[in-house]
């Protein structure tokens, strides 16, 4: 096979259509750019979506996983739980907010938290007195978690859960989707280019408990409020305001917003086509020294990657070498994840090699492959017949 000669395939890439690009120009007409009306109405229709009560968008999903943890009160007594398996902003949340962060192991063939050892852990955190105010669940690549089970798990020790589902707007867990807060208090998603739907740059918290909903709201905009029903200064002038804590400028703008609002209607859309090329994948790259993805029989998966882990025994080429020999024929591969504790910062905080083996034999053998909803039949074949070849 020749070296591709034309335009590199990217792992993902944003569709944008021109009723996208209408949408944000209808905003750059309007009166607000900023943070106004189509914030909120881009809040009311996600939340509908999946059928939650509340949402708060923010500026970016790390935003608003700082912003589920203040709702929260996380703070610097408390300890925050996750997976290592996932970008660093599911850990630094916890830092954010001067709490301890620690790391639970990942399961061998779904990739998400290992409900086994999250078992085990729990019971040595209760005797050792040291069990975490929050679990930060991640649905990793767009596969839901087993979320009834971790809340069945968790609720006796009164652990509050945040569903970093980044990677999962349009998932479901039978028939449910990602998003409707029934076994989490807050759920987040990410609406970066390369997720499911883009606003360019934004998250949003979803969650059924009004107080968490005001919450982050307040934290969004400086703790800043000038809802009368809210403020403390009674019969306060028409332009009166209160800062009632340190808040944040997270604020989404209605342009950002305009432009999710136009993507949100093709969500089905792109999750469906993202599960279609990942059976194609499936169907074509079984016989090869490959684990492929997992897809427990209860999910539908957002698909928002498409991961593979090289065989190191059957593969007659390591993991770097096949990576680098692909990206020199213009496909673009990526690594999600290296493990969060062995980045420098968590080394430095205590966290080294062997702390979670499951986790960190995977990142030595992933390798991202590219998926997107515009990925047309010959860039995928193209994909599929340079690994064939190479393996």
């Amino acid at each position: 096979m020749n070296k591709r000669k034309h335009q590199p395939i990217p792992y993902g890439r944003q569709d944008i259509t021109e009723d996208d690009i209408k949408s944000v120009i209808d905003v750059l007409k309007s009166d607000f750019i900023t943070q106004g009306p189509i914030v909120g109405s881009f809040e009311d229709s996600v939340a509908e979506y999946v059928d939650a009560k509340y949402a708060v968008a923010s500026n970016s999903a790390t935003s608003s996983l700082h912003l589920a943890c203040l709702a929260l009160n996380l703070g610097p007594e408390d300890i925050l739980w996750t997976v290592p398996n996932t970008f660093v902003a599911s850990a630094n949340c916890a830092l954010y907010c001067g709490a301890k962060v620690d790391f639970i192991d990942i399961d061998k063939s779904t990739y998400n938290i290992d409900i086994e050892q999250l078992k085990r852990r729990l019971k040595i955190a209760e005797k050792k007195k040291i069990l975490p105010k929050i679990l930060v669940t991640v649905a990793f690549a767009g596969q839901p978690c087993d979320q009834e089970i971790i809340r069945e798990l968790t609720e006796k020790y009164e652990i509050k859960i945040i569903e970093d589902a980044a990677h999962a707007i349009g998932a479901s867990r039978n028939g449910q989707k990602i998003g409707n807060c029934l076994w989490s208090d807050i759920t987040i998603f990410s609406f970066h280019p390369v997720k499911i739907i883009t606003t360019a740059e934004g998250g949003i918290g979803l969650t059924n408990d009004k107080k968490l909903r005001d919450k982050m709201e307040l934290y969004r905009s400086h703790g800043i409020t000038r809802d009368k029903n809210r403020m403390l200064q009674t019969n306060s002038p028409i332009w009166s305001y209160e800062q009632h804590v340190l808040g944040f400028n997270y604020r989404m703008p209605d342009l950002n917003a305009a432009l999710g609002l136009s993507q949100l209607k093709r969500v089905d859309d792109y999750v469906q086509k993202r599960n279609f090329l990942a059976q194609q994948y499936n169907n074509q790259l079984s016989d090869l020294p490959l684990q492929l993805p997992f897809v427990r029989r209860e999910n539908l998966s957002a698909f928002h990657l498409y991961v593979v882990l090289v065989d190191q025994n059957e593969a007659n080429k390591s993991r770097e070498e096949l990576f680098n020999l692909l990206r020199d024929r213009g496909i673009g591969v990526n690594i999600h994840y290296m493990p969060v504790h062995l980045h420098p910062f968590y080394k430095d905080l205590g966290f080294k090699e062997g702390y979670c083996l499951n986790a960190e034999d995977y990142s030595q053998r992933v390798i991202t492959l590219p998926l997107f909803p515009t990925m047309t039949s010959d860039e995928q074949k193209f994909v599929i017949e340079a690994l064939r070849e190479l393996l």
